[in-house]
C-alpha cells in the first residue's frame, strides 16, 4: 500500500487553530506512525513542535487572513478587510500553487482548520477536502456588516465544497457546510504529572492558590502585573517573559512547556476567550475565569459554552484592567448544566482520516 500522506492546511490567525489542529495530528500519528503529515501554515515550526511528537513536513503557507489583531483583544477590522481582498484577488493563483503542490506530493486528504480556499485547492488536485472548526471565517465577518458581507458570501460558497465537517463543541450552526459530524473537545494533554513538573521548574509549593495568566499567542500588553502583590500567599504563573518581577509572579520560560502543562498545577485560570484554553481546560476540569470581548462573535459561543460544562466566573474587561482583582475572592460558579462534554475530539477525527487511508 503506497504511503498514505495527509496535508493539513490551518488558518492564518494567532496560535489557536494551529494548536488545536496539531493536537489531532499528533494522535493520527500516535495511531498511524507511517502517515506523512504537511502541515501548511504560517505557525511557527517551534509551536507546531510542542504538540507534534513526530516527524511532519512544515510548509509556510498562508491561505487565508483570519483577523488582524495586534493584541489578544483587539481587532483591526481596516487591515483585515484589505488583506482579505488581496488573498480573494490572488485566489486562482494561490489554488493552482498549492493544488500543484498536493499532486506532486501524491497527498490523499487535505485536512483543514480553516481556511476557505483549502476546499479549491483540495478539488482543484482531485482529492477531498475535510475541515474542523467551531467556526467558519464567515459568521465572523458577517457580523460586522457592510463590506464584510459580500466577502462572507464568497467565503460560505467555499464552506459549502466541504466535504465533511467535524463540528467541534462550542460552535455556531455552520449552515455553509453539506456534511456536519459533531464530535468532542480537542486539544493538548499535559505531558507531565504535577509533582514532575513543579520539580522540572522548581516551583515552590504555594501557600495559597496557583494562578496561570494565559491570553494566546498574540498576549496582552496591559495586563496589570501589580494587582498580584494584594495576594501574597498566591503563585501566579505567565509565560510572557516580559512581565515584571514580583516574588509570587513566576515567569515559565522552558521549552516545550504549554498552557495546558501548567493547568494542572493550578486551581484557576485566568484567560481571554479562546477554543484552545477553553477546552484544553475543559477536558482538565480546571476552572476559567474569562474576559468577555464584543467584537468577535466566536466569543459569546465559548462564553456561553464555558458556563454551561465548567466552573467559572465572566469578567467586564473593567473588572480586570481597572480593580484590585477582588475578583479572585469570590467563588466561582458551577457549570449551569450537568452533562459532560465528550473530551474524545482528537481520537474521533483521527480515526476518520486513518479509516479514510485504509
Amino acid at each position: 500500500m503506497p504511503q498514505p500522506i495527509l496535508y493539513v492546511s490551518i488558518t492564518n490567525h494567532g496560535f489557536g487553530h494551529a494548536t488545536r489542529t496539531a493536537a489531532v495530528v499528533e494522535e493520527i500519528r500516535q495511531q498511524c506512525p507511517e502517515m506523512l503529515v504537511i502541515m501548511a501554515t504560517t505557525a511557527p515550526r517551534w509551536l507546531l513542535e510542542s504538540y507534534v511528537s513526530g516527524d511532519f513536513i512544515h510548509r509556510p503557507r498562508g491561505v487565508d487572513v483570519g483577523v488582524v489583531q495586534p493584541d489578544s483583544l483587539t481587532v483591526d477590522r481596516a487591515a483585515t478587510l484589505e488583506k482579505l481582498q488581496q488573498i480573494r484577488a490572488q485566489a486562482n493563483a494561490l489554488v493552482a500553487g498549492e493544488a500543484t503542490f498536493i499532486r506532486q506530493n501524491r497527498v490523499g486528504l487535505v485536512l483543514a482548520d480553516i481556511p476557505p480556499l483549502a476546499t479549491a485547492i483540495a478539488h482543484a488536485a482531485n482529492v477531498p477536502c475535510w475541515m474542523a472548526s467551531n467556526f467558519g471565517w464567515d459568521f465572523i465577518y458577517r457580523a460586522w456588516g457592510g463590506d464584510f458581507i459580500d466577502m462572507a458570501n464568497w467565503i460560505g460558497e467555499r464552506f459549502g465544497q466541504c466535504d465533511r465537517l467535524f463540528r467541534l463543541p462550542f460552535h455556531e450552526p455552520m449552515s455553509a457546510f453539506p456534511q456536519i459530524e459533531d464530535v468532542g473537545l480537542t486539544g493538548g494533554r499535559p505531558r507531565y504529572a504535577a509533582a514532575e513538573l513543579r520539580q522540572r521548574l522548581n516551583l515552590p509549593a504555594p501557600d495559597g492558590k496557583t494562578v496561570l495568566l494565559t491570553f494566546g499567542g498574540l498576549g496582552l500588553a496591559q495586563i496589570p502585573y501589580n494587582n498580584v502583590t494584594h495576594f501574597p500567599d498566591w503563585q501566579f504563573l505567565t509565560m510572557d517573559r516580559h512581565a515584571p518581577n514580583f516574588p509570587n509572579l513566576i515567569k515559565i520560560d522552558a521549552p516545550g512547556i504549554r498552557p495546558v502543562d501548567l493547568m494542572p498545577l493550578c486551581d484557576r485560570v485566568i484567560s481571554k476567550p479562546g477554543y484552545g484554553t477553553f477546552s484544553e481546560a475543559c477536558r482538565l476540569g480546571v476552572p476559567l475565569i474569562s474576559l468577555t470581548r464584543d467584537d468577535f462573535a466566536e466569543a459569546a459561543l465559548l462564553l456561553d459554552g464555558i458556563q454551561d460544562h465548567n466552573p467559572h466566573r465572566i469578567l467586564p474587561p473593567a473588572d480586570f484592567f481597572a480593580s484590585s482583582w477582588q475578583f479572585l475572592h469570590e467563588p466561582l460558579l458551577p457549570p449551569r448544566k450537568s452533562e459532560v462534554i465528550a473530551p474524545n475530539g482528537n481520537e474521533a477525527i483521527a480515526q476518520a482520516v486513518i479509516d479514510y487511508f485504509n
